[in-house]
């Protein structure tokens, strides 16, 4: 169970890539609204955040075990 740690990291690239995607679709007129990609790197910025702390609260659990 210790890939746990290292795979929070991984909502973080895509959150990185969908920002990027996002941007290049709002300079670009040709295509639709950008915003759902936005709002995917936001989701996936946040799953990062709840991601680790649950690690965190999993980790002090076994300690305390």
């Amino acid at each position: 169970m210790n890939y746990l740690k290292y795979t929070q990291y991984v909502y973080l690239v895509f959150g990185a890539y969908f920002i990027y995607d996002g941007f290049t679709k709002l300079n670009n007129p040709e295509t639709e609204t950008p915003w759902l990609s936005f709002m995917i790197a936001g989701l996936a910025v946040f799953m990062f955040f709840f991601r680790r702390k649950f690690a965190k609260k999993f980790d002090d659990r076994n300690k305390k075990s």
